[in-house]
């Protein structure tokens, strides 16, 4: 989703820019010459791997204020709006004191008269751009991590028209997913298997649609669900033109039907502007008198009369 460059740590990118600062060369027409042409070369060769990694990664990390009210509460929610903000702030700082200190040394290696001052004035400006990477080699870290979160950012697409498959862990949103769309969901027999969103679209007459699982909502208030959970709140909040809200009769999930009904009742408060279509799963487990369709994930019973009412009730929606 989000094109990040590796995050180096800062003895990674001092390395980088001192080995790359050894190979400059100079052969002037005197020693004096040679010498500080070949040091004013490495300070500005050193200064521009800085700069410029340091401001790859600030160009590369998505602007949070600029993205969907999705993405920008996914990247709260998972990484932390502030702390990816200072830490971004933190590169910018790094990478302007740097070029500073780099720029200052070679004014003083231009107007020195003597090796030794050159050497003095090298090492010392090498020292004091070692400091300040250093000084943010947390931040670094910090960065590292938030790149291999967003990674696995789902690519979600807006504009789309979206259906939202929720409801308890193990009632079988994976697999109807799975089933219906492109995407292809990790399914198992035992709680908390989805630990992504998972994203798929399918086509109908010549309309996409976006289909995405989210991790299972537990019957508990929104202030205590876990990260996990939070992320499938946020894709019902901002992505879901329709919600279906998958009921397991048979309770093999591991919840009771009154539990399940009253997440439904949470959803139906919380999303009060969203329309949601009731469904049963495991129609080849358990015969119910519902009013509910049934379905069953596992064999394709009653899907495709599922799909067809959904993209029945999004047609008055539809983007043009």
């Amino acid at each position: 989703m989000f094109d990040i460059p590796t995050v180096l740590t800062a003895e990674e990118l001092l390395d980088r820019a001192f080995k790359k600062a050894s190979k400059v060369d100079y052969h002037g027409r005197t020693k004096l010459e040679s010498v500080r042409e070949i040091n004013i070369g490495k300070l500005k060769s050193v200064s521009d791997v800085i700069v410029t990694t340091l401001g790859r990664y600030v160009k590369a990390f998505p602007s949070i204020d600029r993205q969907s009210p999705f993405y920008s509460e996914l990247i709260d929610v998972t990484i932390g709006r502030d702390k990816l903000k200072k830490s971004l702030g933190a590169m910018d700082w790094c990478r302007g004191n740097a070029a500073r200190v780099a720029k200052e040394a070679r004014r003083e290696i231009a107007a020195a008269t003597a090796i030794s001052r050159i050497d003095q004035v090298r090492k010392s400006a090498y020292g004091r751009i070692s400091s300040l990477v250093k000084q943010v080699d947390k931040e670094l870290a910090f960065l590292a991590k938030a790149r291999n979160i967003m990674r696995k950012f789902p690519a979600v697409n807006p504009d789309d028209m979206t259906i939202v498959v929720a409801g308890a862990p193990n009632v079988g949103k994976s697999a109807l997913v799975a089933r219906i769309s492109t995407a292809k969901p990790r399914v198992a027999v035992y709680p908390f298997t989805t630990q992504e969103i998972s994203v798929g679209t399918f086509e109908k007459k010549y309309l996409r649609y976006q289909v995405i699982d989210t991790p299972g909502l537990l019957d508990r208030e929104l202030s205590k669900r876990n990260p996990m959970e939070l992320r499938a709140v946020l894709a019902l909040r901002h992505l879901a033109d329709v919600i279906v809200f998958m009921f397991d009769p048979t309770e093999t999930c591991g919840y009771m039907m009154s539990q399940q009904g009253h997440l439904l009742e949470t959803i139906r408060s919380e999303f009060a502007k969203v329309p949601i279509v009731e469904i049963e799963n495991k129609s080849d487990l358990l015969k119910t008198r519902s009013d509910r369709l049934r379905i069953s994930a596992e064999t394709g019973a009653g899907v495709q009369k599922l799909v067809d009412r959904i993209v029945d009730l999004l047609k008055p929606q539809q983007r043009l």
